[in-house]
């Protein structure tokens, strides 16, 4: 080969020759070692992809430690601790975390806000707050079922729901109805802990001083820090230092700095309200977040209809098929979940897409105001089970549930 080169007049270095040599031996070398391994399989896990399993699980295996009741808010606290003592999915305060469960022959999940900090995630616990929902399927099953040591499974966190620092101001004014402050709260501990850095205000609306949910957490984690400030507002009651009546757009004003974000959380009837006042501040619609909130309603069609008016759904989820009934003021989802069938599903507010299926035949109506389809999704006929109700009979593929 130097012969070549200096025939060419190309001077190169021993050094660069050897690694040319090297290069062309390359092929050589592989399948020496390819025919001198062992052909046993490759047991081996690399490290990027098991931090994406601790942070991104699909479902972590919880056990109920400890119970926390708030019977004047009608609520009650789970504290949950992973079932094998490792560190718990971190999350960005805010985050929600799906619960899977086993009531009678239906398979279900709902969607609850994380109200610790995620600095305890580092110990395997994380907490999430039950709210009284009269008639609540699984409200009703959450308050007066589950006890200490029952096993769960919950998803990983999910939502956007969290303070980014590259979308919103660094002061947040937070609107809160009910358990709707869960967020806050965890997102008022994050501050606390050095997790999280910027300027909270929360406005807290309450029917009465003594149905405060977290009152006392809350005001000690703003004597602790600076940057959270908590104003109670009381529909039902006047009393001193509390502001009484609903959240106004002067209320917000009066607590606002130049600059802010409004996060909104809370029941239906809060994001109502909410409509009137946020366009009163005419702030930019990149200042306004609002965490996500279910069905707001069904539609108008099966709202005419009679509650006993059931279609038939065919369910194809991978080789297996089920046929069962589905009523038309019932999502498919619920309908699914209803029959025990183990359908994906997360957000339940039509956002996340987790449940995306794809419609064979049929004709459905998928709630407006939850409608996130994207439009290709529309043209192809794929919905979001959890805001879709039937129209007609329907021939329905799903996605198949891996825990």
């Amino acid at each position: 080969m130097r012969e070549r080169l200096q025939k060419l007049k190309i001077k190169i270095s021993n050094f660069k020759l050897k690694d040319m040599l090297s290069f062309k031996n390359l092929p050589l070398r592989r399948d020496k070692a390819i025919e001198s391994a062992p052909d046993s399989d490759i047991n081996t896990s690399f490290p990027i992809n098991e931090n994406a399993r601790k942070l991104h699980p699909n479902t972590q295996h919880m056990t109920v430690l400890g119970i926390i009741e708030h019977p004047d808010s009608g609520a009650r606290t789970l504290v949950l601790r992973k079932a094998d003592g490792t560190s718990a999915a971190w999350f960005r305060a805010g985050q929600y975390v799906s619960v899977k469960l086993r009531i009678g022959e239906s398979l279900v999940s709902r969607p609850y806000s994380i109200s610790s900090s995620p600095k305890d995630t580092e110990d395997g616990r994380l907490c999430i707050t039950v709210k009284e929902n009269p008639g609540g399927f699984v409200a009703d099953y959450m308050l007066g079922k589950i006890k200490e040591w029952d096993s769960l499974l919950v998803s990983g966190p999910e939502g956007q729901f969290f303070h980014d620092s590259l979308r919103d101001s660094r002061n947040v004014i937070a609107v809160a109805g009910g358990s709707g402050i869960t967020p806050f709260l965890s997102m008022a501990a994050a501050i606390r802990d050095g997790i999280e850095d910027f300027n909270l205000t929360i406005l807290y609306g309450s029917r009465t001083e003594r149905s405060i949910l977290f009152r006392k957490e809350l005001d000690e984690i703003a004597s602790q820090t600076d940057k959270v400030k908590v104003i109670h507002i009381l529909s039902e009651e006047r009393k001193p230092g509390f502001e009484n009546g609903f959240v106004t757009a002067d209320l917000i004003r009066k607590h606002a700095p130049d600059d802010y974000s409004l996060f909104i959380c809370g029941p239906a009837g809060l994001y109502r309200h909410m409509e009137g006042v946020v366009s009163e501040l005419e702030l930019p619609s990149k200042r306004v977040r609002r965490e996500i909130i279910g069905v707001s309603g069904k539609p108008v069609s099966a709202e005419n209809e009679s509650p006993d008016t059931y279609y038939d759904l065919t369910v194809i989820q991978g080789p297996e098929t089920y046929r069962i009934k589905a009523s038309s003021r019932e999502t498919l989802l619920v309908a699914m979940e209803r029959a025990g069938i183990a359908a994906p599903a997360k957000c339940r507010s039509g956002e996340c897409g987790w449940c995306r299926s794809k419609v064979i035949s049929g004709t459905y109506i998928v709630s407006g105001q939850n409608d996130y389809r994207r439009h290709m999704d529309k043209e192809t006929d794929h919905i979001h089970p959890c805001v879709t109700f039937p129209d007609s009979d329907i021939v329905l593929e799903v996605p198949r549930v891996y825990n």
